[in-house]
């Protein structure tokens, strides 16, 4: 799934409005969103009225003393999805959209989101709320400064804001002599009161041995040894991000949606585990795996998920040194911990360590590739047959591909909303429809669907842009294109460490020959049932650069706006390359086995070398997923999968891969790092 810029991932949002070709119930057409200047009385029948919840907010903030107080649209783990319990911005906004912060004054409220949102929100909110057409700190501080007097104070829960957040905030408002406050009791959650959705409840239950790459102990030990070997010795780790938690103890649940976590922190020292959640979540069988009846340095103590901050506080007392990862901590906890007992990261030794998968991950990860592969597959054959008809819309083919997700073993649901998009609606990076706005699918018009699935031994991410009927010369010429970059960035070998950006360069260069490009990253990590979105593994400047056993997703695109889209994603593993003189070198092995669309590829663009590559990864999904097609006999599958495979010829190679390669190195030397 192409990334946008949510928590801790800088990547850039293709900025778009949308022009929606689906009407009634809900039309999201501009001439059915709000007019707050000029018919402050119409509001579209979506408009949630927030007069009450203002209110009362207002009243919480005079108690506070406080000009303003801002509302994050987060929890308190940086989760990419967030659940009903923490959409604090939904309930006082009416806003439903997945990035956005709002702000409230005691005369005045408004919401900051970009443009992915703009018209979304003009129909969700009431003329309560300003619309500002903006993201970052600095325009809100701006607008703060204008709206607040001097002295002003303005408040925000310390559990909400990450560290760089809150240096934001507090760099910009430094020298204007209104402070930022840290008020530990959030104030949405005190008038939202018991109409707030209750905390979830799901067993928290072990992952089979069968799906684990090591046991919980053998992963405390690793840690603990990289305490000891680290250079300031520090003497705890504190784990905030959920899947941190989730990955080191082998436990799931359903807390957050797509993702198979449960509230939790953990705070893990040299010689004792604490495991803050709510123990009740637990049977008798898992609090036996997690040794929590005795209290040596391989027992798990379970402590109250709400005593974690004190917890933390009291332990920062001692003579003690603990390691954070700045990039996914929040500043309660960085507030709390004296400063010269933190030993301050970028990312957590967890977050580091599961991002290189071993061999048994690797395996199950490849497995569950297999099983996504047959699901989709069986939904391409059923759109070929019903498409035609003209009886399927976006949603409702969304909603089969989960049913034939569903279906495989060990499935556990997806891993994001799917992404179905038709026409148009696919020039839109992260589109996805709803029962209530939709497209139909023709064979007139291209059709993405990036979509992925939650299996016991894996998380899968695949995207795929098809056409039914006869594409336009441009739209051929743009989807080889992208082809192109995914084969160049797929099949490159390249030095250990080299940086992201440079790597990513070989998948824009066929679109930067034309002048074509695409407004997102090319790729992200993926977990081991968990997240879909892996932090910190990708092509990201900011991230860390490939290692052996990481897993990325492979995703250019190509975005015609009102008219089409493309993207073709697949995962990779990276592996140790084989060259014919010693060194350190790296190449990805693609575990995605779904062929791209014929009906799309024009032939004559490809080089030998590429044509030769793409013939080969068909030649693999013939021998990876046509057997499981046929154990399952599936064999109107299995044909298709047999004619979408075969062997592509030659017409007119355009250009060897070695001019290719001397191109895009230097269109990318600005990122060389090794």
């Amino acid at each position: 799934m192409a990334w946008a810029s949510w928590g801790c991932c800088p990547w850039l949002v293709l900025l778009s409005v949308c022009a929606w070709g689906h009407a009634k119930p809900v039309d999201l057409r501009r001439e059915n969103v709000r007019n707050c200047s000029t018919n402050p009385h119409y509001l579209p029948v979506t408009v949630v009225n927030t007069t009450v919840q203002l209110t009362d907010l207002r009243q919480q903030m005079q108690t506070q003393n406080l000009s303003a107080y801002i509302i994050p649209n987060t929890d308190a783990h940086m989760s990419e999805y967030i659940g009903e319990h923490d959409k604090r911005l939904t309930w006082m906004t009416g806003f439903t959209g997945s990035s956005g912060t709002a702000v409230v004054t005691m005369g005045k409220a408004g919401l900051w989101t970009d443009s992915r949102y703009w018209t979304q929100a003009e129909q969700e909110m009431d003329c309560n709320w300003e619309l500002h057409k903006e993201v970052g700190s600095t325009p809100i501080v701006n607008w703060l400064l204008n709206e607040i007097p001097a002295g002003g104070r303005v408040g925000f829960d310390p559990l909400l804001f990450s560290i760089g957040t809150w240096k934001s905030y507090d760099t910009a408002l430094q020298g204007s002599d209104r402070e930022l406050v840290s008020i530990t009791t959030n104030l949405v959650d005190l008038v939202w009161g018991s109409k707030r959705p209750p905390v979830p409840s799901q067993p928290i239950y072990v992952l089979q041995e069968a799906f684990t790459g090591s046991t919980w102990q053998e992963k405390v030990s690793n840690i603990r040894s990289q305490m000891q070997k680290h250079r300031k010795a520090p003497t705890a780790v504190l784990l905030s991000m959920l899947d941190e938690t989730a990955w080191l103890f082998n436990l799931r649940s359903s807390d957050i949606p797509y993702n198979p976590f449960f509230y939790s922190y953990t705070l893990l020292t040299d010689s004792s585990i604490r495991l803050f959640v709510n123990k009740s979540r637990f049977n008798s069988e898992t609090l036996q795996y997690l040794n929590s009846s005795c209290t040596g340095p391989m027992c798990v103590q379970l402590e109250d998920y709400s005593q974690v901050y004190d917890s933390v506080q009291a332990y920062a007392s001692g003579a003690v040194r603990i390691w954070i990862g700045t990039s996914n901590t929040m500043y309660a906890f960085y507030n709390v911990i004296p400063q010269d007992k933190i030993i301050a990261e970028t990312y957590s030794p967890v977050m580091v360590t599961k991002a290189v998968k071993n061999s048994k991950e690797q395996t199950l990860l490849k497995a569950s590739h297999v099983q996504d592969a047959v699901a989709l597959i069986c939904y391409l054959v059923w759109l070929e047959k019903n498409v035609p008809k003209g009886t399927v819309d976006e949603f409702s083919g969304a909603q089969l591909l989960d049913t034939f997700r569903g279906k495989e073993k060990f499935s556990s649901g997806p891993s994001f909303q799917t992404i179905s998009a038709s026409g148009l609606n696919a020039a839109l990076a992260h589109y996805s429809p709803s029962k209530e706005v939709h497209r139909k699918l023709t064979s007139d018009e291209m059709y993405l669907v990036d979509s992925g699935g939650q299996y016991w031994g894996g998380t899968t991410d695949i995207t795929r842009t098809v056409h039914w009927g006869t594409p336009s010369a441009f739209q051929k010429e743009a989807y080889t294109r992208v082809l192109i970059g995914n084969i160049d960035l797929s099949r490159l070998i390249f030095p250990a460490g080299t940086s992201g950006p440079m790597l990513e360069a070989f998948a824009r260069k066929a679109l930067w020959e034309v002048g074509l490009n695409y407004g997102h990253g090319t790729g992200h990590g993926i977990g081991n049932f968990l997240c879909v979105h892996e932090w910190p593994v990708g092509f990201h400047s900011s991230g860390l650069t490939m290692g052996k056993g990481m897993f990325t997703s492979i995703e250019p695109g190509y975005y015609q706006d009102g008219e089409f889209g493309i993207r073709l994603e697949d995962v990779a593993l990276v592996v140790e390359a084989k060259t014919k003189y010693p060194g350190t070198y790296l190449a990805f092995e693609v575990v995605s086995l779904v062929p791209y669309d014929r009906n799309l590829i024009d032939v004559r663009l490809l080089s030998p070398e590429q044509l030769q590559y793409l013939n080969r990864y068909y030649q693999t999904i013939r021998e990876k997923v046509g057997p499981e097609l046929e154990k399952r006999q599936l064999l109107e599958e299995l044909k298709w999968l047999q004619q979408h495979t075969e062997p592509l010829s030659a017409r007119a190679p355009r250009t060897t891969f070695l001019a290719s390669l001397l191109a895009a190195s230097t269109l990318a030397i600005l990122g060389w790092s090794v």
